[in-house]
């Protein structure tokens, strides 16, 4: 005689096979990778890693946590990610300008201009700098940040060192100059600019610091 078939378990072994189909098949991503990458930047930057949680960021994306996580590790990766972008985004282009350009004190003018206006004008007013937020932050006692910060600060320092020494070739340094004192002092003034933005200092003060600074490096001629 024939066992009859119990459905239940039949029912049991389909379910079973499917969660483990589920399991093997590739993840696919319905959302861009990337785009979401720059809202969670917009995140960070504005409100820094502490003052930034799981929900605001699944508010702030429109994934749940699970997407996140999976896609993205924990917050702390997420944070890691959103900062390297940021450089990526908008530190990067501007060391390069630095770099190549072949104006020399005008390339270094027209940084701090952009600083100044990105940091006080638009829809980043108020927001500072990712980067020296994250010096003054919780973030910087990360190992891995504190790693990040530490090779943008000397990016940064070499950047400005290279346009000084193309105005020094230029003759509009002042006699006498301490070109590497001289880029750790416009860095320093980089992170001052940033910070007091934050307190949203007014546009003509900053320009007039800015102007005094290149002032005491070219005899007044920046």
């Amino acid at each position: 005689m024939e066992r009859p078939v119990q459905v239940s378990s039949i029912c049991t072994k389909v379910d079973v096979c499917r969660r483990n189909h589920a399991r093997n098949m590739p993840d696919i991503k319905h959302f861009d990778v990337d785009a979401t990458v720059e809202i969670i930047v917009e995140l960070f930057w504005r409100n820094g890693l502490a003052a930034t949680g799981i929900r605001d960021i699944v508010e702030g994306t429109g994934l749940n946590r699970s997407s996140l996580y999976a896609t993205y590790g924990n917050k702390q990766s997420l944070y890691e990610r959103a900062l390297r972008r940021y450089i990526e985004t908008w530190s990067a282009p501007t060391f390069r300008h630095l770099v190549d350009s072949q104006s020399g004190l005008l390339a270094i003018t027209d940084f701090f201009d952009g600083l100044i206006e990105l940091r006080c004008q638009g829809p980043f007013t108020g927001w500072g700098c990712m980067v020296t937020n994250a010096h003054a932050g919780v973030e910087s006692g990360d190992p891995t940040v504190r790693a990040i910060l530490n090779a943008h600060h000397e990016q940064l320092r070499d950047a400005l060192i290279a346009a000084l020494q193309t105005a020094a070739g230029h003759k509009q340094l002042a006699v006498g100059t301490d070109i590497h004192a001289a880029a750790e002092l416009l860095t320093s003034l980089v992170y001052t600019v940033n910070l007091r933005s934050r307190s949203y200092a007014g546009t003509p003060m900053l320009r007039r610091v800015v102007a005094h600074a290149l002032g005491s490096i070219t005899d007044g001629r920046a």
